[in-house]
């Protein structure tokens, strides 16, 4: 899940999730990690993300002036943050400016999300998952603080998510889907592996964009702050005390 911009007509959007081009490299699968509670939280996130995309859909064709107004842009915040603003930070994270976008970003809340949730139970992963999506946010107006390109997409709050479970399950395998040119090989993949290759992209190619214009295109630093904050504060807000039992694994594929 990568936060990239993109130009649609008029306006210069710019997307804080997933890039769907870097899904061409290593795509997860599902992982093998079962939990012990239903994750009707990640779930939740997910349906309403959904939602949100189909909304914008029927709003067309002036879904696009309405996406502007509800998107995060850096120079609003910089030069007199208001409720607005506010507002911009968490509507933000939940519309997305294209079914790639969409899809991409689900695929790793999906895989990823249940497991954190279990960890931190539903309450404190709802708290944790937009907190990280805030940080996100404020990472990426931190070091874009002039700039007018909307940012819009919720990679900004998986990634945390992602940066929480690397800390959590490390060991744990990823099944993974790993193209070499016309061949395709599927592996199991401890996490460590799948999302420290992640975040190291998004480093890279992070550090590569601070000298470049601002013409559209991937949120780095905003992936970086999220992942970040969750390898931070997701184990510190980690139950002490787990239910015994294990939840049938349907939320697995």
């Amino acid at each position: 899940m990568n936060q990239f911009y993109i130009k649609s007509g008029r306006f210069p959007l710019r997307r804080a999730q997933t890039n769907a081009l870097q899904y061409l490299y290593m795509i997860p699968l599902r992982d093998e990690n079962p939990t012990r509670r239903f994750p009707f939280v990640n779930y939740g996130l997910i349906v309403l993300n959904v939602l949100v995309f189909l909304w914008q859909v029927s709003l067309e064709p002036y879904g696009e002036i309405s996406l502007y107004r509800m998107a995060l842009i850096p120079l609003d915040v910089t030069t007199g943050f208001d409720f607005g603003d506010a507002r911009a930070v968490f509507t933000s994270m939940f519309m997305h400016a294209g079914l790639a976008h969409l899809l991409g970003n689900m695929l790793y809340l999906w895989i990823f999300g249940d497991n954190v949730e279990d960890a931190l139970g539903h309450a404190r992963y709802l708290f944790f998952y937009l907190a990280g999506g805030v940080a996100a946010s404020l990472t990426h107006v931190f070091l874009y603080p002039t700039s007018q390109i909307p940012t819009v997409g919720a990679s900004g709050a998986i990634a945390a998510t992602l940066g929480a479970y690397l800390i959590l399950y490390p060991h744990r395998r990823v099944v993974t889907l790993i193209p070499f040119g016309f061949f395709i090989q599927i592996a199991r993949i401890p996490a460590s592996i799948v999302l420290g290759m992640w975040f190291l992209l998004q480093l890279f190619e992070g550090t590569v964009s601070l000298g470049m214009a601002e013409l559209g295109g991937v949120a780095f630093w905003a992936h970086i702050g999220g992942f970040v904050f969750g390898m931070l504060f997701g184990p510190r807000l980690r139950l002490r005390e787990r239910p015994v039992l294990y939840w049938d694994d349907w939320g697995k594929w």
